[in-house]
């Protein structure tokens, strides 16, 4: 089965950054015990920025953007609480994968690391659905504009959206749409990069901004 960017035997490179040395330490030494993981002082084009933050102030969300924007890691943000005003910016900030402080067990923190690696979304479940109530109201506030979106999403891209917001993974959206792992991975990179958008989570964002979910 075709994994993507993460093959078998691929370690893949972790930079762990905390506001605080202990939450630093406690999530190296999590992470230190999986052969998949390997660790890095710096962030980089092909790390896996694992942030830790208790709340999100703007020093944070500054540190957010510039590891995603600037360095071009994926990032994975290990927080204690998000307030509904943060949550997009943080989707926007290119953040596709965000655990509770409260939940990162070594397994949970492993499994959002796979997903950032994969370009995959992995944001908790009731997380998304404050993202979709949130989102659902910027798109009522902005209604009445007339026709359709001018970079419109095609029905297939729809289809696979959808899915992704229901917390699919590629496997499980291949299967349900009867489609191969390569096409769905080819429609999420396709959307992405014409919509100049960051990972699924800022894509299903989008749709749902724009009405099509």
């Amino acid at each position: 089965m075709d994994t993507g960017a993460v093959g078998p035997g691929r370690r893949i490179p972790v930079a762990v950054a905390a506001s605080d040395p202990l939450s630093r330490e406690g999530a190296v030494s999590q992470l230190r015990r999986h052969p998949e993981i390997e660790l890095r002082e710096e962030t980089g084009p092909d790390t896996v920025a694992l942030l830790i933050e208790d709340t999100l102030d703007e020093v944070a969300l500054t540190r957010l953007r510039r590891t995603v924007r600037s360095e071009g890691a994926r990032a994975v943000l290990v927080v204690g609480t998000i307030r509904e005003n943060e949550l997009l910016d943080v989707i926007e900030c290119g953040v596709g994968a965000i655990v509770w402080r409260r939940e990162a067990t070594p397994h949970r923190l492993v499994q959002a690391v796979l997903a950032a690696a994969r370009g995959d979304g992995d944001l908790p479940s009731d997380l998304l659905g404050r993202l979709i109530s949130q989102v659902g109201t910027l798109h009522r506030g902005a209604a009445g504009r007339p026709g359709t979106p001018s970079l419109g999403l095609a029905p297939r891209e729809v289809d696979v959206l959808r899915l992704v917001a229901e917390g699919l993974d590629t496997g499980e959206i291949a299967s349900k749409l009867s489609y191969s792992e390569r096409t769905v991975k080819n429609v999420m990179h396709g959307l992405t990069t014409r919509l100049h958008l960051r990972n699924r989570a800022h894509a299903v964002a989008y749709a749902l901004r724009e009405g099509y979910l």
